[in-house]
């Protein structure tokens, strides 16, 4: 298992039963701070459940998904908030969050992830640009006092208003898409819609960003642009990736850690290097079992 020093999430034995179906079976793995983490593994594996319960669409049965915004994420201080019952403590490394006791919209507002989704969620019938204004409703309803003064324009709404009008455009032009602003979303190109729903995460100010296959419908040139992009938000916004995806060349081009997950238990857990390379990844990608996968008699590697 690769070794994180700093991590920003950990998860610790996390499983996800549905009636007699175990989806999440005992998963544990860290995310490190400002590292692009992939989760990946064949159709059905458990990844998108993975992302639920991250997020908060599903309660786990079982585990713990502690979040550190800031500071480590250090196992005393995880320990004590986990005994004292509460979603949030502010310890002395910094602030921590139990995601597991959290609904997804304070997941989203207070612990800072945001997500995209494997089918594209636009708000097609509104322009480009409201689309990421509107992502940024929690600080403008926060400037607006929860009052009319945001349909009156009065106090400190204006400027937030002007703010995030400003934020909105500058992901516009980051993602080459600022002549489109006033078109309608749905109008644009897929690859183009991609670029879009990622921006609008961003504009939350995320501390953690999960990406449901975020290459996938794009072609060879729009996966690198996407590869691209994902740098730069890592690079330059410091936030955390965690990703699914199916494309190699994003996971292997991208990735500085990949976690493998096989009918929801983990197989691989390691540099992009170490799990490409695993036996037991290439066995579970090419159908066989591990023995057979190393037996030349059954066209396996030698």
């Amino acid at each position: 298992m690769l070794s994180v020093s700093n991590p920003l999430l950990v998860v610790e034995h996390l499983t996800m039963r549905f009636g007699g179906l175990i989806a999440v079976n005992d998963l544990s793995f860290s995310v490190g701070r400002g590292d692009i983490t992939a989760l990946i593994g064949p159709n059905g594996a458990g990844k998108t459940t993975v992302f639920n319960c991250v997020t908060g669409f599903y309660k786990p049965t079982e585990g713990r998904l502690a979040l550190a915004r800031s500071g480590i994420a250090a196992a005393q201080d995880v320990a004590d908030l986990t005994q004292s019952g509460a979603q949030h403590k502010q310890m002395p490394s910094g602030d921590i969050y139990l995601l597991e006791r959290m609904p997804d919209f304070r997941i989203a507002h207070k612990a800072k992830v945001a997500r995209t989704f494997q089918n594209i969620r636009l708000f097609q019938g509104m322009t480009v640009l409201e689309n990421l204004i509107i992502a940024q409703h929690n600080p403008l309803m926060v400037a607006s006092g929860f009052s009319i003064l945001g349909v009156l324009g009065i106090g400190g709404y204006k400027a937030s208003e002007q703010q995030a009008v400003e934020k909105a455009k500058s992901w516009l032009e980051r993602i080459g898409l600022i002549d489109r602003a006033d078109d309608p979303a749905g109008e644009l190109p897929y690859g183009a819609q991609r670029r879009l729903e990622i921006a609008r995460a961003m504009c939350t100010d995320p501390v953690l960003l999960c990406l449901d296959e975020p290459a996938a419908g794009l072609n060879p040139k729009e996966s690198l642009e996407l590869n691209t992009l994902l740098r730069s938000i890592r690079a330059d916004h410091s936030t955390s990736v965690l990703l699914i995806e199916h494309d190699m060349s994003v996971v292997m081009g991208i990735s500085d850690h990949v976690v493998v997950l096989d009918y929801g238990t983990k197989i691989a857990d390691g540099t992009p290097s170490e799990v490409r390379n695993d036996p037991k990844v290439i066995a579970a990608y090419l159908g066989v079992d591990d023995g057979d996968e190393m037996n030349p008699a059954h066209g396996g590697a030698k």
